[in-house]
């Protein structure tokens, strides 16, 4: 089973974000070595995560070996997201566990994303204060350095 979000009209996962990488046209299964060439990742990651719970039970072959889907593939895209917002793992964990106990946890979902979305918009305000300085100090070593041709 794959942690995907949905409803009865629409499935809700990052499907229309562009992929770094382009999936063969008809295919969905993927070798967990694939799924290392398609996202980056390692395989101790991919296992890792599955461990932890941030991806559900990833289906087996019949020799044992990860099967990967479309659909976990869209999710890792989205917990790529994540992680790129310095959400802590145990709140990745906690929303996919969210996600697997259905529609009746919408609402903290929500919550869990939304203060997310504020921590990087703190963060982003931050950085425009560094590079405003940064961009002060390079003005001034760029005048320093004209006026020093200049004798």
């Amino acid at each position: 089973m794959t942690v995907i979000e949905s409803t009865s009209a629409r499935t809700d996962i990052c499907v229309s974000a562009p992929r770094a990488h382009p999936r063969p046209d008809g295919q969905d299964s993927y070798t967990i070595s694939e799924v290392v060439a398609f996202t980056g990742l390692t395989a101790h990651t991919l296992r890792w995560y599955e461990r932890i719970g941030l991806m559900s039970n990833v289906d087996r072959s019949h020799t044992g070996q990860r099967r990967f889907t479309n659909r976990d593939l869209d999710w890792l895209a989205f917990v790529g997201k994540l992680r790129l917002t310095g959400m802590p793992v145990a709140d990745m964990v906690r929303y996919a566990e969210l996600v697997r106990e259905g529609e009746h946890t919408f609402e903290a979902r929500q919550e869990l994303l939304e203060r997310t979305r504020r921590d990087v918009r703190s963060r982003i305000a931050e950085l425009q204060d560094t590079l405003a300085v940064l961009d002060h100090k390079i003005e001034f070593y760029a005048g320093a350095h004209r006026a020093s041709e200049r004798v």
